[in-house]
This record gives C-alpha cells, structure tokens and sequence, in this order.
C-alpha cells in the first residue's frame, strides 16, 4: 500500500481560511456505498434516524501558540530576543512539551517571558522539542494563558493569516470542556445549537468522549510503505457511562456515528476487543484499509490533506475507490477543504 495512492490534486483556492457562519449552514456531501448527494450539515438530523448515537470529543483547545522573549545576562550586559513557542503537552514532572523558535538560541534555566504574568525556564531540550517549566500552575496558568496565547492553528490556515480573537470562538466546538488539545476536533465545529435542538427533536442520542488531539495530527507520512508509518500517541478517555451508552445502542440496533476521525479513533482503540469497554490511556491506532472496524458504523467527518493517515482513515471505511470518487465529486462541486472547511457524512 503506497503512499502515492492517497494522493490527489487540491486547488489551492478550496482551502477554507475561516468557518462557515453560521456553523451548520456549511455543506455536507453524504456519501453511501452507492450513492452521493448534496446537503448541508443542518439537514443531519433528517439524515438520521431516532436512536442512532453521535459520539462527541469534548476536549478543550489550548491557546497554545505563545510569543515572548527570552532574557539572559552575559559579560556584556542583558540580552532579550524574540521567540515563539507552541505547547504540545503537559508532562507528569509539571513541565510542559514545546516547539520552540529558535530553539538552538535558548539556554538551559533561561527565563522566557510571554506576559506580565506569565513566563517560564527551558528546563531541558531533547530530539528538538523543549520542555518548559512555567510560574504558574492550575487555574491560575488557565487563565494567563487564555490571555496571552493564541489559536494553534493549523499550518495550511496560519500560512494565509495569523490567528486573531475570532479563532478563539471558531477554533473551538461548543460543547469543549476538557482541556488539553492542540488541534480542534474540526468535524464537530459545525454544530451550534439550534442543530442541537433538532437532533435532539429527532431522537438522537449523543455521547462525549475525550481525545486530546496533538499537534502530530499534521505531521506528514514520510514513508512510501504507508503500514509501516508510526502514528504519534494521543491521550484519550471513554468513560463507563459513554460506553455503555454505546452499547445499548447497539444492541437495540441504533448506528454509532462518531463526529470526526479524533472521535473513531479513541472508541476503536476502546473497542479492539469487538466490544466497547471503559478505556483511559495514550492511543497510536493506525486505521488504514484492511481495519476491522468494531464499534463505528459511519462517519461525520471533514475533507483531509493529501497523503494523510487521515485520508487513509476514510478509505478504510469507505474503499480507496470509493474515496477517490467522493473526493473527486467534492473537488469539481466546489466544497471546502481541511479544518474550517465543509463536513461529509460518510455510511459504508
């Protein structure tokens, strides 16, 4: 399985820069085994039926993206310069992973500041990633990062225009509650809460879940054979409630339609036994065609970059064949790609 099969051309004006608005006024092609059609993401509910389960991520987007300076005495007198920093995770020895620029510039136990009221040392650097230590921690850190961060926006979005106040609302669903992610699950952000009131008044039932998406969810695939790239790891929890709500589900004969791949991935992984259990921990799970899937019976999802796992992902529920004619269908009607773009809901 090569990586070139999971290329495609993209014109480049199909890259969404900013959301739709309102949110569930953005398109949404559905896609069977045999048929596709144009929709929009609040025609979901009729699509479909009392009883069926959408899984939710609840977590929360960090305003991750940080710029300050960093401070040091030398023999000839201060020296200040500009960085960026970009926090990945939180480590359990309280300090925090980050992508640092220019990182070669920094020292150890250099002190970095971003606000008045927050800044942190360099406490160690390995394999190209920093690891902060801040002066504030708990609610208290929240809240000088919620103001002295910005949206980590994806870098195909943040190429065209800086992140600005507005991505702080549209760079986060409505229903975000644990924080710790990255990246916005960007399926769920087309939900708003008169789509809620119709889902709801339709008899749909939802779950949350919680995955923790990492900045890795852009990081290329850099090998031909794609079954031997390595994802990167991702913590995620399905509580007992949620996955009993699933279940039932099933066994009463509803569909479990997770909202975005962040969504499938954590209940596959929870669900390798061929029943979904209660799970917490960091996932890998690589999802290519030939995945046996357990738990998911379709997907509310986003059009994904070119050669991504992501891509992979859809094919694996769908057919690669069946993939390439829902994407060449949404190239030619003109839908919108990648994070802010338009949503497809996909039913194998």
């Amino acid at each position: 399985m090569k990586l070139s099969d999971f290329d495609f051309h993209l014109p480049e004006d199909l890259i969404a820069t900013r959301p739709a608005s309102p949110r569930s006024s953005a398109r949404m092609l559905v896609a069977s085994k045999d048929t596709l059609s144009d929709a929009h993401v609040f025609d979901l509910p009729g699509l479909l039926q009392p009883g069926d389960r959408l899984v939710l991520n609840d977590t929360r987007v960090i305003p991750a993206r940080l710029n300050g300076r960093r401070h040091r005495d030398s023999a000839q007198g201060p020296v200040s310069a500009a960085i960026e920093a970009t926090l990945l995770d939180p480590q359990a020895d309280g300090t925090w992973g980050a992508l640092i620029k220019p990182l070669k510039k920094v020292r150890l136990g250099e002190d970095i500041q971003f606000s008045d009221d927050l800044s942190a040392t360099l406490e160690r650097a390995e394999g190209g990633q920093a690891y902060l230590r801040f002066n504030l921690t708990g609610d208290d850190f929240d809240a000088a990062l919620e103001q002295a961060g910005a949206m980590p926006l994806p870098p195909y979005i943040a190429a065209k225009r800086p992140a600005d106040e507005r991505d702080k609302t549209d760079y986060q669903t409505i229903w975000a509650r644990n924080s710790g992610a990255v990246a916005a699950p960007t399926a769920s952000l087309h939900f708003d809460e008169p789509l809620m009131q119709a889902l709801a008044a339709r008899g749909v039932e939802l779950s949350h879940v919680t995955l923790h998406v990492g900045a890795g969810t852009f990081l290329p695939v850099k090998v031909e054979d794609v079954t031997t790239h390595k994802m990167h790891a991702e913590w995620g929890r399905v509580s007992a409630e949620a996955a009993e709500e699933i279940r039932a589900t099933k066994e009463a004969g509803g569909r479990i339609i997770p909202v975005g791949t962040t969504a499938l991935r954590l209940i596959e992984s929870a669900g390798r036994s061929g029943r979904i259990e209660p799970w917490e921990g960091e996932t890998d799970i690589f999802i290519y065609p030939g995945f046996k899937f357990h738990v998911a019976d379709a997907l509310m999802t986003n059009f994904h970059l070119p050669k991504s796992t992501l891509l992979m992902l859809v094919s694996a529920l769908m057919g690669q064949d069946r993939m390439r004619e829902v994407y060449a269908h949404a190239i030619e009607q003109e839908y919108r790609f990648f994070s802010y773009g338009d949503a497809s809901l996909l039913i194998p």
